[in-house]
């Protein structure tokens, strides 16, 4: 019986566009800009600090020695935040109404700078804020593990006190979607331009 539904962030509830930041990346100066940016995962020092290795401080500071001129913490991220595009206002309302069947958690691979920032000001559209859709969430940097490891997976049950047998993982990467599974957790792939509301009432109705 599914008692909760556990959702990735980026690709499910909220819409991002790695060109964009690859573009913005390349304007601003960086050499080979493509090869840090995955579609699921990131490279070098983002990938440092989604894991939570690094502070924001050390990860500017990396940066700029990618860089062949001068570049300051804003620009850097101002790039980053390109990759996110935003949330539309229909997820959050069906996030709040699938809150009344269901513990409603997040698992999403991130990182500060975005966790503070965007992430959180998408999540204001309805006057309400980011703690307000969920009952618990974790994050990559504060668990100090990234999607797929186990160790994520296995830190949030520990944490927002959930069974896999009970939980629905929502994730638009297979590979994060076969970790989970590993450990007993139900899953639900959402593809790009699928709706999560719609796959879960398919997932719910079968």
């Amino acid at each position: 019986m599914i008692k909760n539904l556990l959702f990735d962030l980026g690709g499910v509830i909220m819409d991002i566009e790695r060109r964009n930041c690859v573009a913005a990346f390349e304007a601003l100066g960086l050499p080979d800009a493509d090869s840090f940016f995955g579609e699921y995962s990131q490279q070098g020092p983002f990938m440092a600090l989604e894991e939570g290795m690094i502070s924001v401080d050390e990860f500017h500071n990396r940066m700029r020695g990618y860089f062949p001129h001068t570049v300051s913490d804003s620009e850097i991220d101002d790039a980053f935040l390109r990759f996110l595009t935003g949330i539309p206002q229909h997820r959050l309302k069906a996030l709040r109404q699938l809150r009344r069947r269901f513990g409603i958690y997040l698992l999403s691979n991130t990182n500060e700078i975005m966790w503070l920032s965007m992430i959180a000001d998408e999540f204001t559209k309805e006057g309400l804020t980011r703690e307000d859709y969920f009952d618990g969430m974790v994050t990559s940097f504060n668990a100090k593990a990234l999607k797929p490891d186990t160790r994520i997976f296995n830190y949030a049950c520990d944490t927002l006190g959930i069974r896999p047998d009970e939980t629905l993982f929502i994730d638009d990467s297979q590979r994060n979607l076969d970790s989970a599974a590993a450990l007993g957790f139900n899953t639900l792939l959402v593809k790009p331009g699928e709706e999560f509301a719609e796959n879960i009432a398919k997932y719910l109705s079968e």
